[in-house]
């Protein structure tokens, strides 16, 4: 199947059984919404011909048209050849079953906060007032207006594309009037502002990660990867600043990857509480205000 052409697949099956053969010859890296072959060949062909992603056994007789071949075909050997991420391909990422906008101005949209968050698993009743940090495509922020519909939420990034992306989206989603967006450092933007919630998935690829990351993930920005020598240059300041934007019951949830070990013996006093989910173990941390003070 591998040495098909175009002209002999037929189904949209056909189309998914040579992606999967391509991706697994071509040793591809994943982590960019799938973890496999058989997952990201689903995606791409679902996405690209605008088809639920949540199954494909419904879709495998549906035979495309020439001009849908073709685009399949082309998204299918770009993947190998680039090693492009999938969804920067496709222009759209989805977490827990909501689509975004995505292009190579953002971050691709993955967050074991957005489980949290639609599993109602951060330890927070009700905010009324969310900040995320380092909201790159708006994702987080726009799952956090889904899972508490009386929030308002203040969504910040430095990067002037990033926001832009998330523009697009908050207004995709018609959440304007509750997501305002600001270009700035961290908390620079938001002087004398207290929120019940506070979210970030900053930077946190340390430098030997940063060395080795897999090409797919060289296509993203690098100033949404890196973060120093341990990957918690941005975690150090959210942590001296955060007391300062929280209400007296709220608190800070925020992603760390591979962090946990450096970021304990640095803060040997603080009660980190571990959220973990189905897929992530140790990652994201709990502080209340009560603790940061």
């Amino acid at each position: 199947m591998a040495r098909a052409t175009k002209s002999s697949l037929v189904t949209l099956g056909d189309f998914f059984h040579f992606a999967v053969a391509r991706f697994r010859t071509a040793r591809l890296a994943y982590g960019h919404g799938t973890t496999n072959a058989v997952d990201e060949a689903a995606f791409m062909v679902l996405e690209a011909l605008r088809l639920p992603i949540s199954r494909i056994d419904p879709w495998l007789d549906l035979m495309p048209t020439e001009p849908e071949k073709a685009r399949l075909m082309t998204l299918i050997e770009a993947r190998i050849a680039l090693r492009m991420p999938a969804p920067y391909l496709l222009e759209a990422a989805y977490m827990q079953g909501v689509r975004f906008h995505i292009d190579r101005r953002a971050l691709i949209p993955r967050s074991f906060i957005g489980d949290l968050l639609a599993g109602g698993a951060l330890p927070t009743a009700r905010p009324r007032r969310i900040l995320d940090l380092c909201c790159g495509s708006g994702c987080l922020a726009i799952l956090a207006a889904l899972a508490f519909p009386r929030a308002k939420i203040d969504a910040v990034d430095l990067s002037a594309g990033a926001l832009a992306l998330a523009r697009r989206n908050v207004a995709t989603h018609r959440l304007g009037d509750r997501i305002t967006l600001h270009r700035g450092d961290l908390f620079k933007p938001l002087q004398g502002q207290r929120y019940d919630l506070i979210i970030s998935n900053p930077p946190y690829v340390d430098a030997g990660g940063m060395a080795k990351l897999p090409a797919e993930f060289r296509h993203e920005p690098r100033m949404a990867l890196a973060a120093g020598d341990d990957g918690l240059d941005l975690v150090h300041r959210i942590l001296a600043e955060a007391p300062n934007h929280l209400t007296k019951s709220g608190g800070l949830a925020c992603e760390i990857g591979r962090g946990r070990a450096p970021l304990e013996a640095a803060y040997p006093r603080l009660p980190f509480l571990w959220l973990d989910t189905e897929l992530s173990e140790g990652e994201v941390f709990w502080l209340s205000r009560s603790d940061l003070a």
